[in-house]
């Protein structure tokens, strides 16, 4: 009797599937949970239905783990990690952020959604949303400036994504800064961003 092989890996295929997911999920913090639908209104109300929902809830694991009280040594504060001076900025981009209360969960993930939105339409239209969304995110950490001024000192009209982080540190940038700004878009969207795609699209 000739015996198939087909049904026993594909069996094996989707328990390995399966365990992938129970294993990323394992790894989103239980704290997240209970902003989840929060999240997802919030990011819908900004971008659209087609939000990157699972970039968002990345970015929020990163920067604060899910702590609503979260403050750090240089005194960013909640959920979005946000300094004193940009709470008060973005309170001015938007009728919904005026409150400034970086310590409120639903003014926090506005705040940060609102945030991503403006830098990601600064970003340059010829590149794919992943790459726009990469330099919304180094922007989100180390400012627009800095990436504007890296991109104008590669001297090409239209750089890409890829020799503008190579250009990091040759602007007014410390180089000393590098590695973790760009670190950070690296960490969520490809370490980060694939335990939260169930709760939505991600890039």
């Amino acid at each position: 009797m000739r015996w198939s092989r087909v049904p026993t890996w594909g069996w094996l295929a989707a328990a390995a599937l399966a365990v992938a997911a129970s294993c990323s999920q394992a790894q989103v913090p239980q704290a997240a949970q209970q902003h989840r639908a929060l999240l997802v209104r919030t990011a819908h109300a900004v971008w659209g239905l087609s939000a990157p929902v699972a970039v968002f809830a990345a970015q929020v694991h990163q920067e604060s783990a899910w702590r609503p009280g979260a403050v750090s040594h240089v005194g960013a504060q909640g959920l979005a990690q946000f300094m004193p001076a940009t709470t008060r900025w973005i309170a001015t981009q938007s009728p919904d952020l005026v409150a400034q209360q970086p310590f409120s969960p639903a003014w926090a993930l506005r705040a940060l959604v609102t945030y991503d939105r403006w830098l990601y339409d600064r970003t340059p239209a010829y590149y794919l949303p992943r790459d726009r969304m990469w330099v919304a995110l180094r922007a989100y950490n180390g400012g627009l400036g800095h990436w504007q001024r890296e991109a104008a000192s590669t001297g090409l009209a239209q750089p890409t994504r890829a020799q503008v982080d190579a250009a990091c540190g040759k602007a007014r940038r410390a180089a000393v800064h590098c590695t973790e700004n760009l670190d950070y878009p690296h960490r969520i969207l490809v370490v980060l961003q694939p335990r939260y795609l169930q709760w939505g699209p991600g890039l």
